[in-house]
């Protein structure tokens, strides 16, 4: 079993950064791969970015390369996205996942742990 918390979402113009951690228990943190996606309203739960359990490997769609970046501290149980440049598109709420198979390296799945979510607003 994992728990995983959110925290560090708020509003922030255009342009500007925000930095999500995501704070896991339970299972030991540095053996599997953890992703963070986002929902916002009416749409479909998205891919944000995913990272290998030692670090080394990430994975981010077109829609965030460049601007987003995941990392991890293995000996803080956390895992922390920094969204810079952000867009008004990107408002959304935004959760963190581990897979259910523990799996040390994945960015399709499958997730099966996931956080309760931190709201990111971003205005124009």
């Amino acid at each position: 079993q994992v728990q995983l918390v959110e925290s560090g979402g708020g509003l922030v113009q255009a342009g500007g950064s925000l930095r999500l951690s995501c704070a896991a228990s339970g299972r030991t943190f540095s053996s599997y791969a953890m992703g963070w996606f986002r929902q916002a309203p009416g749409k479909e739960r998205e891919f944000v970015a995913a990272i290998s359990w030692n670090g080394v490997t990430t994975y981010y769609p077109d829609s965030v390369k460049g601007r987003f970046t995941i990392f991890r501290d293995n000996a803080k149980n956390t895992v922390y996205l920094q969204m810079n440049s952000l867009k008004p598109e990107d408002t959304a709420v935004y959760y963190c996942a581990a897979p259910p198979n523990f799996s040390k390296y994945t960015h399709n799945g499958p997730w099966g742990y996931w956080g309760q979510g931190t709201q990111v607003t971003v205005s124009s």
